[in-house]
């Protein structure tokens, strides 16, 4: 695969402790105000059906913060196994648990444990043993090759240096024949260089 995207000089280090962060506080205070949409308000904007997530506890719904709506791009089946990259308080990976049934399987993988910790009472509440959150890297994700049916992801391809290698990531878990469904943001434009080595810019 050849790219043309420009990565910028900010250390993996430094940017995934700003985005850990930033997104403790979505964990801890969704209600508190962002740069970016939370909450039902954010589901609303994206288009989510309201009978996805009836049932979710309101803090996992009060702390999604998700750019997409990545079941807009196709179902996800009975049976299926699917893995949720960058699952956060475990709003899509605890639908996708849903679609998929008790004979199916959903591993949210997030690098928050604060997050983390949302997502596991919520699957907890909601009892759904056939769904797990693991703490991890998307790009780096801890699971074995030809692992998953279906990939999701929601507003954290963006927050990765290297898109082209985490997409690379992303396919090794996958099953032939498996699919992404990503929700995220695209910038139409070339980015300035001061912007991309601002590393606020990155966090949300």
């Amino acid at each position: 695969m050849s790219t043309l995207q420009a990565v910028p000089e900010l250390s993996v280090e430094d940017l995934r402790g700003a985005v850990k962060k930033e997104y403790a506080g979505v964990a801890i205070d969704p209600h508190k105000g962002f740069h970016f949409h939370t909450g039902r308000d954010a589901a609303t904007r994206l288009d989510y059906d309201p009978a996805l997530y009836f049932d979710i506890p309101e803090g996992n719904i009060a702390s999604f913060a998700g750019t997409g709506n990545p079941f807009l791009l196709g179902p996800i089946n009975s049976g299926e196994t699917v893995v949720d990259a960058g699952s956060g308080a475990g709003f899509d990976a605890l639908i996708a648990a849903r679609m998929v049934g008790s004979g199916g399987r959903v591993v949210g993988i997030d690098m928050t444990p604060e997050m983390l910790s949302k997502a596991r009472a919520g699957a907890a509440e909601m009892g759904m043993t056939h769904v797990e959150f693991k703490e991890g890297f998307i790009e780096q994700l801890p699971l074995p090759d030809d692992f998953a049916h279906v990939l999701i992801s929601n507003g954290v391809l963006n927050l990765t240096l290297d898109k082209v290698d985490t997409l690379r990531e992303w396919a090794r878990v996958l099953k032939p024949g498996g699919r992404l469904q990503i929700g995220d943001i695209l910038v139409s434009r070339e980015v300035p260089e001061s912007a991309l080595d601002d590393i606020s810019l990155w966090t949300g």
